[in-house]
């Protein structure tokens, strides 16, 4: 005789906060931050509008919870990935690996920090992350190239920011993981003249 089997436990529903963020992610990604209004959001969360003011305080309080999360995951993501490869010079260049991963992705519209700023005004929240992600980018190349050897890592980083950028916005631009490819040929190229 068998025993039973345990039922089926149901996942539990996500928190209204977590279908607000869910929501925005999704809408505010694709559609832009400022072009999505709240009431959308809302309704794509199945809320109630009280409910996004207590959890978020405004439209900006959430643009801000969104790009955190956006910032917290992509460092998850990056940082994970990275620890696939074996050399400090396959790290560094492994970045421009996990860029064209995401620039495969059907879904991909490019950077959610470059979109928003580019529709946002200076010195409000949504710079406000940007700079932070930004910072922490410039920070990963810096000490990516430090550690494979670089003669001057802040320059090397300064030349990769800007590669790395011009590859997300080719990457969308061409609706191809292509531009991440080529430029991580000109990273090895860069890091070449840098350590060499």
């Amino acid at each position: 005789m068998s025993a039973a089997s345990p039922p089926n436990p149901v996942a539990p529903r996500p928190s209204a906060r977590d279908r607000l963020l869910a929501a925005a992610d999704e809408l505010f990604y694709a559609q832009g931050v400022h072009t999505v209004g709240i009431d959308r959001v809302i309704e794509h969360a199945g809320v109630a509008k009280a409910t996004l003011y207590s959890a978020f305080g405004s439209k900006d309080g959430l643009i801000r919870a969104y790009l955190e999360d956006r910032h917290r995951r992509r460092r998850a993501r990056i940082l994970t990935a990275l620890e696939r490869f074996d050399t400090p010079r396959d790290r560094l260049l492994g970045v421009f690996d996990v860029l064209a991963e995401l620039a495969a992705s059907p879904s991909f519209r490019g950077c959610p920090f470059y979109n928003a700023s580019a529709e946002s005004p200076p010195d409000g929240v949504v710079q406000q992350v940007c700079d932070e992600n930004r910072a922490w980018t410039r920070g990963l190349f810096t000490d990516l190239a430090r550690e494979a050897g670089a003669r001057d890592p802040e320059a090397l980083a300064a030349q990769l920011v800007v590669l790395y950028d011009g590859t997300s916005v080719g990457a969308r631009m061409d609706r191809s993981a292509a531009a991440a490819t080529a430029a991580r040929a000109v990273a090895a190229a860069l890091l070449d003249a840098a350590t060499a």
